[in-house]
């Protein structure tokens, strides 16, 4: 009896067993999806060659030393224009640099003297004259350049030059109502002009000396 009940057991649950076993079997083409793709990948490198990486290649053959013997040029010291612009030898001393900046000034006034410029622009340029002189003689008073010829000639023409331009602006100013004669012949126009005469060439002479200052 014992025997037979087992048979029956077997016996009952045997189809659904099979039945299971039939669903779950899995399609020989199946693709199990837990494992990710398995698939043939398509051959890429039959479509597309690497890219062949470019070498640049220098302009020039090869590259020069920079401090190579062979490839630096003599300096050009036979060349006028190299040795005066380029290298200017001898640079001017604070001294006669300043004597250079007094030849401009002179040459005005020697030019508004003979060209017989108004007394209003002839005094500006007078009193441009004597305030850079008093600079000029403060700086170098106490200094072995104010024993030089250029030194006490610039002190001294600019004196005369401001003592003839007030002349000239007094003239102006009092000559309607002074009488030419006694004390107010130093306003005649021919005194001023013999003034303006011996001033012309002190100033001349004076830039012929700064000029040849060096």
């Amino acid at each position: 009896m014992r025997k037979l009940c087992i048979i029956l057991l077997i016996i009952f649950f045997a189809p659904q067993t099979c039945l299971g076993a039939f669903f779950s079997k899995k399609p020989e083409n199946a693709v199990d999806t837990s494992k990710g793709y398995v698939g043939t990948l398509p051959d890429l490198t039959k479509e597309h060659q690497p890219s062949e990486t470019s070498v640049s290649t220098p302009i020039f053959d090869k590259t020069k030393e920079f401090n190579s013997a062979n490839e630096i040029k003599p300096v050009p010291r036979d060349n006028p224009a190299f040795v005066n612009i380029i290298l200017k030898q001898d640079k001017l001393s604070p001294y006669v640099a300043d004597l250079q900046e007094f030849i401009e000034m002179l040459e005005q006034i020697y030019d508004s003297i003979e060209s017989e410029e108004n007394v209003q622009r002839f005094a500006a340029r007078v009193y441009f004259l004597n305030k850079n002189a008093e600079y000029f003689r403060d700086k170098y008073s106490d200094k072995p350049e104010s024993s030089y010829i250029s030194y006490e000639k610039i002190l001294e023409v600019s004196a005369h030059a401001k003592s003839v331009s007030e002349l000239r602006t007094e003239a102006e100013k009092y000559k309607p109502y002074l009488a030419y004669t006694g004390t107010g012949a130093i306003y005649n126009i021919n005194n001023i002009n013999q003034q303006l005469d011996y001033l012309k060439t002190e100033v001349e002479d004076l830039i012929n000396v700064l000029k040849e200052t060096k």
